[in-house]
């Protein structure tokens, strides 16, 4: 018995959370009914005889089956307890099926424990009959006295001085943190490098009479649900009410928070629960039945204030010691709401990174013989998103090394469909200024400083946005560095990629060197073309189509470095707020150029000559860098360039006139 009762453990094959061995007599239409149902309304699956059994003098196979099944056991000590020997035999097969400690608690429910240790009180009379009745085996009964002592040893629960609610719900917590302590509901390889742990749980169980709002929040498929769900599994026990509302912004979009509002309310509803008509009855409902209960209340993907106001939208709707959690893609989401409690959900490390993907590619912790620096180029791609390691750790299990390549090829030129659709729900729900702000700064802008990345944008009269795409986790502003994640960076590309998959001229935006050579020596531009950034690692050659720019008229930023073109461009858009042009290879600006919108000029290692003659009108010019271009002999009149801040001429060596205006220069 004992070999089976630790193959049961090892495997974990349970049948029932929890056994109740009880003397119906005392307890079964009282203190055990309400036990069984919390038990029961907390997921605890619990084994309690059919009264219909009524008692014999024989436990029968049923039951010992069950007790073998059984994970855990309470024992419902009471007054008449021993006076029955089916409990005895059921207290003895316990004893012998659990001897691991922590598995049986004993409630000594109207009785003194030591009376149940030494036999005495109500139980010395209940054992005289005994000895009396099983006199020709004697040895029955020194079992069951044994058994007595060993379970009356054991730390349990006294009645005495503790009223039935308060020692059932220490009884369902006892059992709940026996059964859930290792997080049942989430599989492991879920839980690797979570950072959420025991201090922010400690924080959350802080003991306090306050209602507590806590935000959760990150990039889409950072972990902010596993999370959230680990909370929940950790925390629910100590609540009257507990309730994890999944997908809360897609149920919005369908028109279904309804039945969100009624699984919140059901378990108090109950019946009732039809009552619950449409959202604004769930609300009154929740304000109203809620307002005396510590509730733990979880919204998960929650993107917008209006979804909250159904559920929590003031303290006073819940209890004393009740915690509302969010999670969020929008962390001004948390602002607004003033939310005492926000956690930020960061990336993976790199060790935990490979882990979590070793675990779904190999389902092992890590990678095979052979197979780790093809691990790491997929966890480099992945860049700390748990989501993204799971769905290409999953997308590689058991294939060899060549499949595993082409997939890898395969990445690179275009993302993950799943990956991409998670990414850009947060993009969808911008409004165009903002999507064309994400877009430029995917493009062009990654990795400036936060001012100049403000100064560009708002020259191409792209205002604000910076602080609204960090909030939604779409932007990084580290130390002032604007940046995001390189998988948000991805889907940018992808999403301008398919504004025109096959022709790159019918596109927004163009920063890849064969989009943009392609456009330029084939002349596909069109007029849908607002940004060009090219820059090579080397200084290269390029024999390019540049009346290609003359479709270009709402060409706002333009970027080519290390580039030297045969050809000279007769025109430039006038469209253009931003150029930076190094190696420029003409000797002077097209002579139609009117830069009357641009906001910088930097041409490092020009050929020029001159810029314009004196007529030409330069009202929003802020910047020129001229810098190493060794064949100019003079500059503008900057009488016309009345905003100038920034001037770098160093290395222009031929320079011999400074035109006098610049001294009126502010």
């Amino acid at each position: 018995m004992a070999s089976g009762t630790q193959r049961a453990s090892a495997s974990h094959q349970w049948n029932y959370d929890v056994f109740l061995s009880f003397r119906g007599v005392d307890t079964r239409n009282s203190f055990l009914s309400h036990l069984y149902h919390e038990l029961q309304h907390s997921c605890i699956k619990t084994f309690m005889d059919d009264p219909e059994l009524e008692r014999g003098t024989t436990i029968s196979s049923e039951l010992f089956k069950a007790i073998q099944e059984s994970r855990l056991a309470i024992v419902v000590l009471s007054p008449n307890y021993a006076s029955s020997s089916w409990c005895l035999d059921e207290l003895t097969k316990i004893l012998q099926c659990m001897k691991s400690n922590g598995t049986v608690l004993p409630v000594f429910y109207n009785v003194d424990p030591s009376n149940v240790r030494k036999q005495s009180g109500s139980f010395a009379g209940a054992f005289a009959e005994h000895e009396k009745r099983f006199r020709e085996d004697i040895e029955k009964v020194k079992r069951w006295r044994a058994a007595l002592t060993e379970v009356a040893n054991l730390s349990g629960l006294d009645s005495k001085n503790e009223c039935e609610r308060k020692l059932i719900e220490k009884i369902v917590e006892w059992v709940w943190g026996k059964v859930h302590r290792t997080f049942k509901l989430l599989d492991s390889t879920e839980l690797v490098g979570i950072k959420f742990t025991r201090e922010q749980m400690d924080l959350l169980l802080d003991p306090t009479d306050d209602v507590r709002f806590v935000g959760i929040w990150g990039m889409g498929g950072i972990g902010k649900t596993t999370i959230a769900r680990l909370v929940h599994e950790s925390i629910s026990i100590h609540f009257e009410v507990s309730c994890f509302l999944a997908n809360v912004r897609e149920a919005s979009e369908g028109n279904r928070l309804v039945d969100l509002q009624k699984q919140l309310l059901s378990p108090i509803l109950k019946e009732k629960i039809t009552r619950v008509l449409n959202e604004d009855w769930g609300t009154y409902f929740i304000k109203t039945c809620l307002c005396n209960k510590k509730v733990l209340l979880i919204l998960d993907d929650v993107n917008a204030s209006s979804q909250l106001e159904k559920f929590a939208k003031e303290k006073d709707w819940f209890g004393k010691g009740s915690i509302i959690i969010i999670t969020t893609r929008d962390e001004r989401l948390v602002k607004k709401h003033d939310m005492e409690i926000s956690f930020k959900v960061e990336g993976l490390g790199d060790d935990d990174a490979l882990e979590l993907f070793s675990r779904n590619a190999f389902k092992k912790i890590y990678p095979e013989e052979g197979f780790l620096e093809l691990s790491r180029c997929f966890v480099n791609y992945a860049g700390g998103l748990p989501l993204a390691l799971k769905i290409l750790g999953c997308s590689v299990y058991k294939r060899d090394r060549d499949e595993w390549k082409n997939e890898l090829d395969k990445l690179r030129k275009n993302p993950e469909a799943e990956i991409f659709d998670l990414l850009k729900i947060s993009y969808d729900r911008l409004d165009e200024m903002n999507k064309n702000i994400f877009l430029d700064v995917a493009f062009f802008l990654k990795g400036k400083k936060k001012n100049k990345v403000i100064e560009i944008l708002d020259s191409c009269d792209r205002y604000g946005g910076i602080n609204a795409l960090v909030e939604k986790s779409l932007l990084t502003n580290d130390g002032n560095i604007v940046g995001m994640h390189d998988l948000i960076q991805e889907m940018a590309f992808e999403i301008v990629r398919k504004e025109s998959p096959g022709e790159p001229g019918e596109r927004s935006r163009l920063c890849h060197r064969n989009d943009i050579i392609h456009v330029l020596i084939n002349n596909t531009a069109t007029n849908k073309i607002q940004g060009i950034a090219l820059s090579m690692r080397e200084l290269e050659k390029a024999n390019w189509n540049c009346e290609a720019f003359s479709k270009m008229i709402n060409l706002k930023f333009l970027k080519v470095d290390n580039v030297i073109i045969s050809s000279i461009p007769r025109i430039l858009p006038n469209s253009l707020r931003i150029v930076k042009w190094n190696w420029y290879s003409s000797r002077y600006l097209p002579s139609n150029f009117q830069p009357n919108n641009l906001v910088s000029l930097e041409m490092q290692g020009s050929q020029l000559v001159r810029l314009w003659d004196e007529r030409t009108d330069l009202p929003n010019l802020k910047c020129m860098d001229l810098s190493w271009s060794r064949n100019l002999a003079t500059t503008p009149n900057f009488t016309s360039i009345p905003k100038l801040q920034v001037l770098n001429l160093k290395g222009c060596e031929n320079l011999v006139q400074i035109h006098p205006s610049i001294v009126f220069l502010k």
